[in-house]
C-alpha cells in the first residue's frame, strides 16, 4: 500500500459558499448539506468551513482558533498570548465525538484584544500586530497551529470528509451571514489537520480547488514581506497574497484579482487605453504574484465574498442567486441542495471576479 505523499492522485476538491446580501443569519446546516453531492470530490483527508458573523457578543475581539498537540504546548501558547493580548474569554471549541474523525488535537478558542501599550511601543497598526503574532506562533511554537484569527468569524477544519467535519464541530448551532466550505483531495501535500481548508489570516479566508504551479515563485516573493508558508500546501500562499495586496498594498478586490489572475498581454492590448494602462501597471509591479495553474477560489472577508477562476477557467465554478442569497460552488447540484429554486445560474468567465458584499450596516 502506498502511503500519503508516495502517489499522485487526480485533483478533485469541492468548494461551496453562500452569503446573504441583507446580512441575514443562517445556521451551518445548509452549507454542510451542499457538500454531500460532492462527496467524491474529496477523499477524507481534509474538510472545513469558514463562518462570518458567528460571534456577535465578542465582535470587537479577535477570535483565535488553535490546535495543540499537548497541554505543554498549550501552556506555552497561552503564556505568549497573555504577554501580548488581554484575553477576555478562552474555552474548548465544542465538538461532537464521531468515529469518522480521529487523531483529534486539543482545540481551543480565545477572544482577545491586543495590549495597546505593546502595539504602541512597536509602532504597528493593530492588524499588522495580530498578523505578526499569527506568524510567530505558527513558526516558533512547535505543536501549536493558530488557524483562525479574525473578528466575529471563525474557521473550523479537520481531517475527514466535510459533511462529517461540519457535524463534528456542531456547526448547526452557529448562525452566520456568510459561509464557505471545502472538501479536500490533496495531490502533492499531506493530509493533516493544518493542511485542511479554509486557510485564513485576520478576516481573510480562502478555499481553493486546483493546483498552483507557480507556488515556489509566489512563496519566495511573499516571504520577503514577513509571511511564512509553513503549512505544506499551495493554497496557503494565496491567502497571504490576498492579505498583502488588499490590506498592505491597498488594492481593491478587482485589482487584486487582476494581479493573481492577470489577463494575457494580448487581452490587455485589446482593452481601452485607460484600462490597458492599469492592467499593464499591475502586471509589471507584481509579476511574481501571478498565480498560474488551474484554480477556482472563494475568498471570504468581513462583509463579503469573492469568487475567482484562473484566467483559462481550468476548474469548474457556478454562481446562482435567490432573493438576498448568492451561492457559489464547484457544481450546480451542490447549490440546488441548499436552495432548489435558484435563478440566474451562470459560470463566471476565467479571470473575472464575482464580488458580493453585504449591505452597509447589516453585519
Amino acid at each position: 500500500m502506498k502511503l500519503e505523499g508516495q502517489a499522485r492522485i487526480p485533483s478533485g476538491c469541492a468548494i461551496s459558499a453562500v452569503i446573504s446580501k441583507d446580512g441575514r443569519k443562517m445556521t451551518g446546516e445548509k452549507i454542510i448539506e451542499s457538500m454531500v453531492p460532492m462527496h467524491d470530490r474529496s477523499n477524507g483527508l481534509g474538510g472545513g468551513f469558514a463562518a462570518y458573523g458567528i460571534y456577535p457578543e465578542y465582535k470587537d475581539l479577535y477570535a483565535f482558533h488553535v490546535f495543540f498537540t499537548d497541554s505543554a504546548v498549550r501552556a506555552e501558547f497561552e503564556k505568549q498570548l497573555r504577554e501580548r493580548f488581554e484575553v477576555v474569554k478562552d474555552e474548548y471549541i465544542p465538538i461532537r465525538k464521531m468515529p469518522q474523525i480521529t487523531d483529534v488535537p486539543i482545540i481551543r478558542r480565545y477572544f482577545a484584544a491586543p495590549l495597546q501599550s505593546v502595539v504602541s511601543r512597536l509602532q504597528l497598526d493593530e492588524k499588522e500586530y495580530v498578523a505578526r503574532f499569527v506568524m510567530h506562533i505558527n513558526t516558533k511554537i512547535e505543536g501549536a497551529y493558530l488557524f483562525s484569527s479574525g473578528k466575529n468569524m471563525g474557521i473550523f477544519k479537520a481531517v475527514g470528509f466535510p459533511e462529517d467535519v461540519g457535524k463534528f464541530y456542531r456547526l448547526e448551532e452557529y448562525e452566520g451571514y456568510s459561509w464557505t466550505a471545502h472538501g479536500r483531495y490533496p495531490t502533492n501535500t499531506p493530509g493533516w489537520w493544518g493542511g485542511a481548508h479554509p486557510f485564513g489570516l485576520l478576516d481573510c479566508t480562502v478555499v481553493h480547488n486546483g493546483e498552483i504551479s507557480s507556488y515556489d515563485a509566489n512563496r519566495r516573493y511573499i516571504e520577503m514581506f514577513g509571511y511564512k508558508c509553513t503549512l505544506q500546501t499551495d493554497t496557503e500562499v494565496i491567502t497571504y497574497i490576498m492579505d498583502y495586496l488588499v490590506r498592505r498594498q491597498g488594492l481593491s478586490l478587482n485589482e487584486a484579482a487582476s494581479v493573481i489572475a492577470a489577463p494575457f498581454w494580448s487581452t490587455i492590448a485589446s482593452k481601452g487605453e485607460e484600462e490597458a494602462r492599469e492592467l499593464k501597471y499591475l502586471r509589471q509591479v507584481y509579476p511574481s504574484l501571478l498565480v498560474t495553474g488551474p484554480f477556482s477560489i472563494v475568498l471570504g472577508f468581513s462583509g463579503g465574498l469573492m469568487a475567482l477562476n484562473d484566467r483559462l477557467k481550468l476548474r469548474s465554478m457556478v454562481v446562482a442567486e435567490k432573493d438576498d442569497l448568492v451561492f457559489v460552488s464547484s457544481e450546480e447540484a451542490a447549490i440546488r441542495k441548499m436552495e432548489p429554486d435558484v435563478y440566474n445560474i451562470y459560470a463566471p468567465a476565467g479571470g473575472e471576479p464575482v464580488i458580493i458584499r453585504v449591505k452597509d450596516g447589516a453585519f
